[in-house]
């Protein structure tokens, strides 16, 4: 049986589960950074069976009118069980029950059928989002 809380995982924990679904390679963070990231958001949920870690998810925000949901995990062995689905009704939940205004998300490439189906729409293609790519400040 999959429990849900909201605490900040292990370091080590989490440092694995992102390291099991796809993220090596892509974000090299240490186990210390990952940990030091994480620890400052606004909310966060963690999935468990039994005492292993297997699902996360948080957002950071400024508790009052934006919010971005990031890092939504579930171990390889777990997904497509409904856990992701938990969570991330469990992150809009908290941010509908503080009034949150905005909530935002990036999600992988083929993911975003997933984020349809909670209400979320891609964004119009003449106002994309953006990234800050090159890392320069002029």
């Amino acid at each position: 049986m999959v429990s849900y809380l909201p605490h900040l995982p292990d370091k080590s924990e989490l440092h694995q589960l992102f390291q099991t679904t796809g993220w090596k390679g892509i974000i090299e963070l240490s186990e210390h950074k990952l940990y030091e990231a994480v620890s400052s958001s606004w909310f966060l949920l963690a999935a468990y069976d039994e005492h292993q870690l297997i699902g996360f998810g948080r957002v950071i925000s400024d508790g009052v009118f934006q919010s971005f949901i990031c890092d939504l995990i579930i171990h390889p062995d777990y997904q497509n069980q409904g856990i992701g689905s938990t969570l991330l009704k469990a992150l809009l939940i908290e941010c509908k029950k503080n009034h949150i205004i905005s909530v935002q998300l990036c999600c992988a490439s083929g993911k975003s059928e997933f984020y349809k189906k909670f209400g979320f729409s891609e964004r119009n293609p003449d106002a994309p989002g953006m990234y800050w790519a090159n890392r320069e400040v002029i």
